[in-house]
């Protein structure tokens, strides 16, 4: 048997790093056009191109009704109601607070799992966990600090924390979905077009104008959601999803904002602290200690 899996580490490092790199590009998408706009357009390109790319690989893209519709579930879970929501809590608070509690997730995903696969607990993940958290908590602490004296966190953490809880339910859909035998990028296809039909469906309801960004900055960081943040690692992250499971694939959503972070301080000047750089070694910790196979270790022989 191996001892390590460098397969899974290779797709843990590109969904984190990619993942890590779209804060900075998602910036460069912010003032005219509505953020749940520029997401429903951002998976339904993403889906398309997907979906032509499997067609060109000659991948069926036919499916029964029954993963139709796990497929829009997985979609309204992952790409819809979890992106909605954590744009609702960017309106009431900062993106430190929402990236904190969207960390979580590596807490709610092995729940998940053991509440619909019986898929055991063990110490070492909930410990990998509480490093993760507290170490995310550590990076974003200012932030968290003036989020306590605003009167709108109350509501940013329920949008946050419920957005959370749809992204892992989504997760374990997509186990579901894996499980069933659908292929992951002609599923994942279907399941960003359903997500980006009823993330537009949320902008409609709310009223929210449908305008254009001439900008070359915004269609230039709108390229890049769509093949990497979007194709390249959902791709990776889907992938090891179904390498190591939820629980540990959970476990990007604590290293996202270290990268976050690293990138802030190349090109934004954003200034480390003690604290700040203790959390971010804490969350490494977290997430060394969650790989199911370190690639430090040795073949066994």
């Amino acid at each position: 048997m191996r001892e390590r899996d460098p397969g899974a580490v290779s797709l843990f490092l590109a969904s984190t790093l990619i993942w890590g790199s779209t804060w900075l590009a998602i910036k460069y998408q912010l003032g005219t056009v509505a953020p749940e706009v520029s997401v429903a357009l951002r998976f339904a390109a993403a889906g398309i191109l997907l979906a032509l790319g499997c067609a060109a690989a000659g991948r069926s893209l036919r499916f029964s009704r029954r993963a139709h519709a796990f497929l829009a579930l997985q979609g309204a879970l992952m790409f819809g109601l979890n992106y909605a929501g954590v744009y609702l809590a960017e309106e009431h608070a900062t993106s430190g607070l929402v990236a904190v509690l969207f960390s979580t997730i590596v807490f709610m995903n092995p729940v998940g799992m053991r509440i619909a696969y019986a898929t055991p607990l063990s110490a070492r993940t909930f410990v990998a966990a509480g490093l993760g958290v507290t170490g995310v908590a550590m990076l974003f602490l200012p932030e968290l600090a003036a989020a306590g004296r605003d009167d709108r966190a109350a509501q940013a953490v329920a949008y946050g924390l419920v957005a959370t809880v749809f992204a892992s339910i989504g997760n374990i859909v997509a186990v579901r979905n894996q499980r069933a035998g659908i292929p992951t990028f002609p599923g994942t296809a279907w399941a960003m077009l359903y997500g980006a039909l009823l993330v537009a469906a949320i902008a409609l309801v709310r009223g929210t104008p449908w305008t254009f960004d001439p900008r070359p900055a915004y269609w230039g960081a709108f390229a890049y959601l769509v093949a990497f943040g979007s194709i390249a690692a959902f791709g990776a992250y889907l992938t090891l999803l179904k390498k190591v499971g939820a629980g540990t694939a959970g476990f990007v959503g604590v290293g996202t904002p270290v990268v976050a972070l690293l990138l802030s301080t190349l090109f934004e000047g954003y200034r480390w602290t003690a604290v700040a750089a203790a959390g971010a070694a804490l969350a490494v910790a977290g997430n060394l200690i969650a790989l199911p196979h370190p690639p430090w270790r040795r073949r066994a022989r």
